[in-house]
């Protein structure tokens, strides 16, 4: 559920998120109409103004941002972040499938609590991770604090959309047509009610952004895309 907290929430997510680990990649697409890759390449494409050397992912399920961040010139090493095995497993299979020349690693870690001294990135980066940790100031100050300074950190995040003749289209296709899907095709009916009700708790735009600035990243910005319902966030550590 959604209103649970600590560790409640913690155990809640992981089963949640195992149970669907193996149809997760072509939910993201169904849903998605295949968007989520363009949001992925937005997301590289500010990492690629980070500084010269590693790259962690946060919450990196399959590992397609992780993948994708290998990609890019400054980045010198991956390593990907999940608090479910299953999701790490698919993550170094895939990694086994598409080698790439930058090293990628991924482990299995709790965004409250990273494996990793200060100062250790170059950038970090999640996606579509936030709504589901259980202290979310928590998850972002670590997120800072093992990022160098000068460093970048990028998030994309799916948020509620606030106002516009879109809003009732949103609200139909997110609580109606996700479900529906999530159940015909994961078999796991609670996971994509659970996305919505997660959505429609979470932070407004503008709140999110000054929690980022209080974290202390500087410079924070963001750009809607997906028709206004995915936001990607930028920020640089002081």
């Amino acid at each position: 559920m959604v209103s649970l907290e600590g560790d409640q929430k913690r155990r809640y997510v992981a089963d949640l998120f195992g149970n669907i680990a193996r149809r997760y990649d072509f939910m993201n697409t169904l849903m998605t109409g295949g968007m989520h890759h363009g949001w992925r390449r937005r997301a590289v494409e500010k990492a690629a103004t980070s500084n010269h050397g590693l790259a962690l992912d946060i919450g990196t399920g399959t590992g397609d941002l992780a993948l994708a961040l290998a990609k890019i010139h400054p980045i010198t090493g991956v390593v990907g972040v999940d608090l479910v095995p299953t999701m790490v497993s698919l993550a170094y299979d895939k990694a086994c499938q598409k080698a790439t020349n930058t090293p990628v690693s991924f482990l299995v870690g709790d965004a409250l609590s990273l494996p990793f001294p200060d100062d250790t990135f170059a950038c970090a980066t999640s996606a579509f991770l936030l709504r589901n940790v259980p202290d979310l100031k928590m998850s972002l100050e670590e997120m800072v604090r093992v990022v160098q300074p000068g460093g970048k950190v990028i998030l994309l995040e799916i948020m509620p959309l606030e106002r516009g003749a879109l809003v009732p289209l949103f609200r139909l296709y997110f609580h109606r047509i996700v479900p529906f899907m999530g159940a015909l095709i994961s078999r796991d009916p609670e996971a994509y009610t659970y996305l919505p009700k997660s959505v429609d708790g979470f932070l407004s735009t503008e709140s999110l952004r000054e929690l980022l600035q209080e974290v202390g990243l500087q410079d924070v910005g963001y750009n809607r895309m997906g028709l206004g319902t995915v936001v990607l966030y930028w920020g640089t550590m002081g």
